[in-house]
């Protein structure tokens, strides 16, 4: 009985990297349109956070409903890799922005003032001053999403179901494991699991958590 399952271990990664890959500049812009929204902004907040209270089983549901053969792309999404990555995406949405728009929020004030009276655009505002002072954010952010993607089960098992080399993730191989009886196998895959996922927090606290992004004087 094979012990590491190395084609969940790399789609995991893929998984990973393409969640990475784009939902860090979607949270970017999100959470920076966040810091100067005033209307309705507890709403969007509340809605963008709602992945973290939702039961994985109605956050799957609704997916199931959004991605099956009345999807929104007119044909059928669930169990492929693309519907696990819309899936991700969508569970990864409050650690990608929520540590980002606090670093965002941190900056001070006076030095966009600063700026503006300089003669800087709202864009080079942001590309020379604004986002290398919430480089901390998003950092921890990206880590955070990352092992998040890594370990996620419930709402992927859901969508892609259990399709080796396609939608069989580690989380889901570690379950198919305990379900066979190999706990050498489920203990080895939840070792590498638990690993990253401590060096993951300790990245972020070390980041993020002992040097804030804060220019506040």
């Amino acid at each position: 009985m094979k012990l590491m399952d190395t084609d969940a271990i790399l789609l995991s990664l893929k998984l990973a990297l393409w969640t990475l890959a784009i939902i860090i500049p979607f949270g970017v812009w999100v959470a920076h349109s966040l810091t100067r929204l005033q209307r309705g902004k507890p709403w969007l907040e509340a809605l963008l956070a709602l992945p973290l209270v939702l039961p994985p089983t109605v956050l799957g549901y609704y997916l199931l409903l959004g991605l099956g053969s009345k999807s929104f792309f007119g044909f059928p999404l669930v169990f492929s890799f693309t519907g696990i990555l819309i899936a991700s995406l969508i569970v990864n949405l409050p650690f990608a922005i929520q540590p980002i728009q606090r670093a965002f929020e941190a900056i001070n004030p006076g030095i966009r003032e600063a700026a503006q009276v300089s003669g800087l655009s709202n864009w080079q505002i942001f590309r020379l001053i604004e986002l290398p002072l919430a480089w901390r954010g998003i950092t921890s952010a990206a880590v955070l999403t990352f092992a998040h993607t890594l370990g996620e089960f419930g709402v992927i098992l859901m969508v892609g179901g259990a399709i080796p080399g396609e939608t069989k993730t580690v989380s889901i191989a570690i379950y198919d494991k305990v379900q066979s009886f190999d706990t050498a196998g489920a203990g080895l895959l939840s070792f590498i699991l638990l690993g990253i996922s401590l060096v993951a927090i300790a990245l972020s606290y070390g980041v993020f958590g002992r040097h804030p992004a804060s220019s506040k004087g």
